[in-house]
This record gives structure tokens, C-alpha cells and sequence, in this order.
């Protein structure tokens, strides 16, 4: 289970010591390692993203990761507080590749 947290610790900071920013693709994860990433799969609509681990948590439940607002809204987890993820361990380079396609994908749309 995924939950994300956001406005309540916008600007505190973080386990890595950087300042939260609830709209960057960042997580909280209790025992990846700090800077690793992981694709996060919503099972119910098989769409993905990549976020960076950064901070310790959820303390919640049965819940293994706690996305930042901006993952939980492009994941379209927000309006439901929490829902069911797949976790991938990817390398730093993947993250990289994937953002990139992410961004071209989006570009073109534009056009």
C-alpha cells in the first residue's frame, strides 16, 4: 500500500537533510536506501512512475511507501489518500532514461 503526504511538511526537512518539496517525485520508504529510485506501478491502472527516495516513513499501517503530493497526483492516488503499488528497484541511470522519454513524450503532445 502507497499513501502520500504533502502541505503538513512542505518545506521541512527531509532524512537526507534537504528541504521537502511536496510537488518534486520524491518518497519516503523505510528501508531503501536514501537517493535510490524505484518505479511505482499502481496496480489498478498499471500506470508508473519514478520516484527518488529521500525522507523515512510511513509509520502507518500496512503501508510500505509514502509518496510526495506531486507522485501521489500523477499516479491519481490523491483523492483516494492510498491505494495498492507495485515497488521496482531501478538504477540511477534508468530513473534518468525514463524522465527523459517522460519529457520528449510530453513535448510532443504540445506540438
Amino acid at each position: 500500500m502507497a499513501s502520500w503526504y504533502g502541505p503538513g511538511f512542505h518545506g521541512r526537512k527531509t532524512a537526507n537533510g534537504e528541504v521537502y518539496n511536496q510537488n518534486a517525485m520524491t518518497a519516503a520508504h523505510k528501508r531503501l536506501p536514501i537517493s535510490s529510485y524505484v518505479r511505482v506501478t499502481r496496480v489498478s491502472t498499471g500506470k508508473s512512475i519514478v520516484v527518488r527516495i529521500n525522507d523515512r516513513g510511513p509509520f502507518v499501517g500496512n503501508r510500505v511507501i509514502d509518496l510526495s503530493y506531486g507522485a501521489a497526483k500523477r499516479l491519481g492516488i490523491v483523492s483516494r489518500g492510498s491505494d495498492k503499488v507495485k515497488i521496482e528497484p531501478i538504477s540511477k541511470e534508468a530513473a534518468a532514461g525514463e524522465r527523459n522519454s517522460e519529457t520528449q513524450t510530453k513535448a510532443k503532445k504540445m506540438l
